[in-house]
């Protein structure tokens, strides 16, 4: 509409603006020149087919072809990699969880065994906490506990390190597996050479796309997934239909700018051409729309027009993958059990100074 209005303050025409139907495919627009319209305004690519039935205006813009795959986000080294499984505050309730579980042990095992109370107060809160660390990642500490609380909170401990170990193993790998996962084309060339199943890659019907595909990498064999709107290419990469798919170049940055963010562009865009008006052949007023686009073309309004159009940016920049950390609520129940051997610790403790009193 924006071009058609510049056109129009331009030559001063009065447009009988008509939708195409939907379905209706950019080679069948062109037999319908001039019986059913008289000029088709549309991201219309001039080929040579088309110019054996329509002519064509000066080009508007330049256009070529782009692949469009699903958004596979960056592969960037993290140092901070293997802590990702768990959430900073998961991290620090397993940290609060040491930290008491040493206390209570540095307090139990210091007031019952003799040669502990001759240790200096740093040297056994170290030795407590590294033994409750210790069982936590699995590893054990090589202390033996004498008192009955002690053990009760090492079998806690234990418990901890089974579940704790088992969970960060399996988020980490799937973190790894995830962070690790790369596109698996680069560009035209790896279509060429077949890295994704023909079937697997959609193309618009009616398009200049299809004419390429047909004359440089199938030898006009119609192999590939066939696509009868824009709109059911989107949704066919979105629901996993198709892996790739061939599309103008302007289309392809807009929609990824501003509609599907993740969705994204592979590699360059290629097959060079122009959008062009299609006209009737020898059109009256050909020489006259020629006149109004490179007019256009100077003043700079197709350049603001492109702009708008194409070059707006809605999505983020960066895309960024979402985390599987596991948070609080996922192992809550566990550390509820935990703090159950906190309370027989402290029972334990209580029925040991009643009866010695």
């Amino acid at each position: 509409m924006d071009l058609i209005s510049l056109l129009q303050a331009n030559l001063g025409f009065i447009p009988n603006i008509q939708l195409a139907p939907s379905g209706v495919t950019y080679d069948e627009l062109m037999e319908m020149i001039p019986n059913v319209y008289d000029i088709v305004v549309a991201d219309t690519t001039v080929t040579p087919a088309r110019r054996e039935v329509v002519d064509f205006s000066q080009g508007f813009f330049s256009n070529g072809i782009s692949i469009l795959m699903l958004t596979n986000p960056a592969v960037q080294i993290d140092l901070l990699a293997f802590l990702k499984p768990f959430s900073t505050s998961l991290c620090l309730l397993i940290l609060g969880a040491i930290l008491c579980s040493s206390i209570i042990i540095c307090l139990i095992e210091r007031q019952d065994k003799e040669e502990l109370k001759e240790q200096s107060i740093i040297s056994l809160c170290a030795m407590s906490v590294w033994y409750s660390y210790g069982n936590v990642i699995g590893y054990g500490a090589g202390i033996d506990l004498q008192t009955g609380p002690a053990r009760i909170l090492t079998v806690g401990l234990y418990m901890l390190s089974i579940v704790l170990v088992a969970s960060h193993t399996a988020n980490l790998a799937s973190d790894l597996t995830i962070q690790n996962s790369q596109s698996p084309i680069s560009g035209l060339d790896d279509i060429k050479a077949g890295k994704i199943p023909f079937n697997r890659l959609g193309i618009q019907v009616g398009t200049a796309y299809e004419d390429f595909y047909s004359t440089e990498i199938s030898n006009n064999q119609t192999n590939f997934y066939p696509l009868y709107s824009k709109q059911q290419l989107y949704d066919s990469l979105l629901n996993g239909t198709i892996d790739a798919a061939f599309i103008g170049s302007g289309t392809a940055q807009y929609i990824t700018s501003n509609v599907y963010c993740n969705i994204s562009v592979v590699g360059e865009s290629f097959d060079q051409g122009i959008f062009a008006i299609a006209t009737p052949k020898q059109w009256i007023y050909q020489r006259s729309l020629d006149i109004a686009i490179l007019t256009l073309s100077v003043s700079g309004d197709l350049n603001n027009l492109e702009t708008k159009w194409f070059q707006s940016q809605l999505c983020p920049t960066s895309s960024t993958s979402t985390s599987t950390a596991m948070n609080i609520q996922s192992l809550a129940g566990l550390f509820l059990v935990f703090c159950s051997y906190y309370y027989s610790i402290i029972t334990v403790i209580c029925i040991e100074k009643m009866s010695y009193y």
